[in-house]
C-alpha cells in the first residue's frame, strides 16, 4: 500500500520514540516526510531513513516559536514536492512534581510546547491545506488529557486536555475546507521515557492494562496512518485511545 505517494507530510518531534515511528510509517506508505526537532538526535534519525531510502528532510524549529515555525513552513513549502497536507503534532515534553512542588517555569515550559506548539503549528499550516484543497491533522495527545495526570506531572495532563479540546474545536472549524482533524491518545508506549521505568513500575503499569503489556510506537504509528488514509475521509473531531483497554470511552 503506497495510499501517500505524491503527499508531504509534517511530523513535529520526529527525532525519537512515538514521532521516529508515525514518520516512518507515513514515508514508508509514500509521503514526503518533513521532520521538525530540535533534539540532538534529529540528525542520526534523517541518516537512519536516508540509509531506508525513505524521502525526509529535516528542519530544525522550536514549535513554541512562531517565527521559527512559520520561516520552517515556508521552506517546506519550497523544498517539498508537494504541499503539505498531513500535519501531526506530535512534540511535547514533561515536567514531573506534584501541585506542591511545580515551578511555575516548568508549568508554563510544558504549556508553551505541548499545547501553544500544537496551536501555532496548526495556524502556520492550515492556509497552505486550504490553498491546497484540504488535509489531515492529527495531534498526538495523551490519556492523561482525558482522565487528568496520574503520575505526578499536572502541567501535562493540563497541556494535553487543552490539545483534545483544540483537536474539536478545528475539526468543526475545517471542515468546510476539507481539513479532518483528529487525535490519538496513547498510554504506556514503549520509548525512552517508557525505558527509564524501574520493573515494579513497569510490572505495575502492565497489570492495570487488559492486553498486559504495554504498547509500542509502531501501534500508535499505525492508528496515525490509518487517520491521514483515505479509509478515515468520514472522521473528524475523534481523540482515539491507543491504550490496550486501560480506557474505555
Amino acid at each position: 500500500m503506497r495510499g501517500l505517494n505524491g503527499k508531504t507530510a509534517v511530523v513535529t518531534g520526529a527525532a525519537r520514540g512515538i514521532g521516529k515511528s508515525i514518520a516512518r510509517k507515513l514515508a514508508q506508505h509514500g509521503a514526503e516526510v518533513a521532520i521538525v526537532d530540535v533534539h540532538p538526535q534529529a540528525e542520526k534519525t534523517l541518516k537512519e531513513f536516508e540509509g531506508l531510502g525513505i524521502a525526509a528532510r529535516l528542519y530544525r524549529a522550536n514549535v513554541a516559536r512562531q517565527a521559527e515555525v512559520a520561516e520552517t513552513v515556508r521552506r517546506i513549502v519550497k523544498e517539498c514536492a508537494a504541499p503539505p497536507t498531513i500535519l501531526v503534532n506530535n512534540a511535547g515534553i514533561i515536567r514531573r512534581g506534584t501541585i506542591f512542588d511545580l515551578t511555575y517555569e516548568d508549568w508554563q515550559a510544558v504549556l508553551d510546547v505541548n499545547l501553544t506548539g500544537t496551536f501555532i503549528c496548526c495556524k502556520e499550516l492550515i492556509p497552505v491545506m486550504v490553498q491546497a484543497g484540504g488535509g489531515q491533522i492529527v495531534n498526538v495527545s495523551s490519556v492523561a488529557g482525558k482522565i487528568g495526570d496520574i503520575s505526578a506531572a499536572p502541567a501535562y495532563g493540563a497541556s494535553k486536555g487543552g490539545v483534545n479540546a483544540l483537536t474539536k474545536s478545528l475539526a468543526r472549524q475545517l471542515a468546510e475546507h476539507n481539513i479532518l482533524v483528529n487525535a490519538v491518545a496513547p498510554h504506556a508506549i514503549e520509548t525512552e521515557m517508557s525505558a527509564e521505568w524501574d520493573e515494579e513500575k513497569r510490572t505495575a503499569i502492565r497489570n492495570s492494562i487488559p492486553l498486559k503489556r504495554l504498547g509500542r510506537a509502531e501501534e500508535v504509528a499505525e492508528t496515525v496512518l490509518f487517520l491521514v488514509s483515505s479509509g478515515a475521509a468520514f472522521i473528524t473531531g475523534e481523540i482515539v485511545d491507543v491504550n490496550g483497554g486501560f480506557l474505555m470511552d
